[in-house]
């Protein structure tokens, strides 16, 4: 029999339809996930409406995932990266929380010489081992949310804590009470939930959280991790893989609001960006990213590309300062020995440089052509070209005026005789063969010889 619902005054299925089943054996979604073969991405056409929440934000776990694939940060690193993202973020606070480990000593430290900062963003949140002992911690150093891990896959409720479903909602819902007993807010991370059974375990188990926070007016904000980077966002995927089927049916049928609904993705298929941008668009207000995606494995959800998509979203960076990602960039290479791939969107170092003979010839006269905005403006990252046998004197020069370590030499005409010099000697290395285009260190090396030769 179906029944008027109450939000979208339509006959639909009535709510019985989530309620949890308990099995004997664990659902492993074997048909979308065969272990000895390539993952399968199955479609059924069910289309869910776009659902973009008025206010979207990002928030931040470069402190906490993204130190599980790296060393640990010192406390000054995670001090100086802290007011970065504060800048980054701007004063609406679009990175509006970042997560910290509360381990060792060294983390509480870096934890509150942030908080001494006094920023209202990004907020200081905590991720803990679920134990009242850890709760009043939190509740002591005044932070006043953290994340708990709630695992919603039968791999996990079966294999790794050994539990039928029934038993881990119970032992869930236990650990949520203590942490608001504590005076704190609870973010449950819905570990693996794209093999999870959504209908009949997460739903269920949404449902009582909300019921929860109903019944304490503790808000309970739901984290959909996406731990392994199975979701895709194709139109008509099916549930589990699909992120824009579990985040509508977390908002509709589990009745979790937008502000409380938070993607958190892997990096695994090349579908972190795209899986979150799908989140926002389909109801969840919140991003979970980390900088350069660093983080396990293959990592997540790079928080600077997050940064470039909120602005095409929104049309607006909303005082955003995307200048501070290459700030960002260079601290990590320079301070912390990151290795930043050199063809990593927005950050890496040839990102907007054009190697082609042709596409140099009309960067040269219109950056605009091959430009993918105003990196200059917008990143602080002016657009290059890189030297072969057709850049001529004019590649030359542009190349000399655009290299950040050449500030000295800014405005240096093609003419000039370190541009002739520079010239003869590419000319003479494709005369003798050569066929590989001029690396930036050997012309660096080159201008640094006949600096010294001048003194």
């Amino acid at each position: 029999m179906f029944e008027i619902d109450k939000k979208s005054n339509l006959l639909e299925l009535p709510e019985y339809r989530y309620q949890l089943k308990e099995v004997d054996t664990p659902v492993m979604f074997r048909e979308f996930y065969p272990y000895e073969e390539i993952p399968k991405i199955a479609f059924n056409n069910v289309h869910v409406p776009i659902n973009m929440p008025s206010d979207i934000w990002i928030t931040d776990t470069t402190f906490r995932d993204g130190q599980q694939s790296r060393a640990p940060y010192t406390t000054e690193q995670i001090v100086k990266i802290y007011k970065m993202l504060n800048r980054l973020g701007g004063p609406k606070g679009i990175i509006r929380q970042t997560e910290f480990f509360l381990y060792s000593e060294q983390d509480r430290r870096a934890a509150l010489e942030c908080m001494e900062l006094g920023y209202e963003f990004p907020e200081i949140t905590s991720w803990i081992r679920a134990s009242k002992k850890d709760f009043q911690l939190v509740k002591d150093m005044g932070i006043k949310e953290t994340g708990i891990l709630v695992s919603c896959s039968d791999y996990h409720i079966f294999h790794k804590l050994h539990m039928k479903r029934s038993e881990a909602i119970e032992h869930y819902l236990g650990v949520v009470k203590e942490c608001i007993e504590a005076g704190v807010k609870p973010r449950c991370h819905f570990e693996d939930i794209t093999r999870a059974d959504i209908f009949h375990f997460v739903i269920p188990f949404a449902r009582e959280l909300m019921k929860l926070m109903e019944e304490t007016g503790v808000p309970v904000k739901i984290r959909a991790c996406d731990t392994m980077g199975y979701g895709v966002c194709y139109p008509g995927s099916m549930i589990p893989r699909s992120v824009h089927g579990i985040i509508y049916n977390l908002h509709k049928d589990a009745g979790v609001p937008h502000e409380l609904l938070e993607w958190h993705g892997h990096n695994d298929f090349y579908r972190a960006v795209a899986n979150s941008t799908v989140a926002w668009l389909y109801g969840a207000s919140s991003v979970n990213c980390s900088l350069f995606g660093i983080g396990e494995r293959t990592g997540n959800t790079p928080l600077e590309a997050m940064v470039i998509e909120y602005a095409q979203l929104k049309g607006t960076l909303d005082g955003m300062d995307p200048t501070v990602i290459t700030e960002l960039a260079e601290y990590y290479e320079r301070e912390l020995g990151e290795v930043i791939p050199p063809r990593t969107p927005f950050v890496g170092k040839n990102f907007n440089v054009t190697r082609a003979g042709i596409h140099a010839d009309g960067l040269l006269k219109n950056e605009e052509i091959y430009n993918i905005f105003d990196t200059d403006k917008l990143l602080n990252r002016p657009a290059r070209v890189a030297i072969s046998n057709t850049s001529g004197l004019a590649g030359i020069a542009h190349w000399i005026n655009s290299n950040p370590s050449l500030y000295d030499l800014n405005e240096l005409d093609k003419n000039d005789p370190l541009c002739l010099y520079l010239k003869q000697w590419v000319d003479e290395e494709y005369e003798n063969g050569r066929v590989t285009l001029i690396t930036d260190e050997e012309l660096e090396q080159l201008i640094e010889e006949y600096m010294s030769k001048k003194q």
